[in-house]
């Protein structure tokens, strides 16, 4: 259902509000690059300080601009459970293709409290959900056990698995089969994650180098690993450099230096330090993203 390189699109502002010129031509641009899906208003589109309109209106933007061409997959969780199933909602009205529900952050439920928390939403709409289960940064761990009961709910289709664990999607893939739609949640592992079952990645890098991305999923899709493999050369130092920050500060930046929208963040996040903006100067160069010039 869903598949390769689907770009965990940053949300660029100017003046402190949503830059909608720079959104919209920044999708037009991934989309002539060959990526093949869009999340908006995940963590790195920045979700936690847009507010309510902001969060919907970047939906409706990225739903209105992408026009059924590549899927749209809205960022819509929340530790608030009614929240959750109210930006859900919304995003089935406005025509996304589905939701990206993170697992709760903070309240630190348990298993039990896991699976309610996606029935209620599964219950509330009628379009596919891809759970996202990131204990990183939400403190739980959603356990194969607990993912298999939400596969029995009518809506939940995938997961989105930013664990970095590659025995993780063998282990759901033996339990909850081949068509359970593994997508990869971190740049670094997503080719070995393809490798042991997976459907594509929701990548923060594809931000940057859309074209590159897109081709290793491709290659991975087509069982060139070989060539695959040459891309993931070429394609790690960013991996590394998107996060010598906190994300999404350093992608952030990078897509500022690309002519999409300024660097600008809210609060609690800030600027990246000179020597970070160096060293992303520096890849986005070797990877002729921006010429040497203008890195200096």
């Amino acid at each position: 259902m869903f598949r390769g390189s689907i770009t965990a699109l940053v949300t660029p502002f100017r003046n402190g509000k949503v830059d909608e010129a720079a959104f919209t031509r920044f999708i037009e641009w991934q989309i002539s690059e060959g990526t093949h899906g869009l999340v908006p208003v995940g963590t790195t589109g920045e979700s936690p300080t847009l507010d309510y309109d902001e969060h919907k209106r970047v939906i409706e933007l990225a739903v209105g601009t992408a026009k059924k061409r590549v899927p749209v997959i809205a960022g819509t969780g929340s530790n608030s459970t009614d929240e959750a199933v109210e930006l859900s909602q919304y995003a089935e009205k406005t025509g996304a293709d589905a939701v990206l529900i993170v697992t709760p952050y903070y309240n630190k439920p348990n298993q039990e409290g896991l699976y309610q928390h996606f029935k209620a939403i599964n219950d509330a709409i009628n379009i596919p959900i891809v759970i996202y289960n990131i204990p990183g940064r939400s403190v739980v761990d959603m356990s194969v056990a607990t993912m298999a009961r939400c596969y029995e709910l009518k809506n939940v289709v995938g997961v989105k698995d930013a664990t970095a664990n590659l025995a993780r999607p063998s282990q759901v893939r033996s339990a909850l089969g081949p068509d359970f739609c593994q997508l990869s949640g971190e740049d670094a592992t997503a080719l070995g994650f393809m490798a042991h079952g997976g459907a594509g990645c929701i990548s923060v890098a594809s931000n940057v180098a859309p074209r590159l991305c897109a081709d290793l999923q491709n290659a991975c899709m087509a069982g060139d690993f070989k060539k695959a493999l040459a891309i993931q050369d070429r394609l790690t130092p960013l991996h590394e450099v998107m996060f010598i920050e906190t994300n999404p500060a350093p992608v952030k930046y990078a897509v500022s230096r690309l002519g999409f929208g300024t660097a600008d963040m809210r609060l609690p996040m800030v600027p990246l330090t000179d020597a970070s903006k160096r060293a992303i100067d520096q890849v986005l160069s070797d990877l002729d993203l921006v010429s040497a010039k203008a890195a200096e």
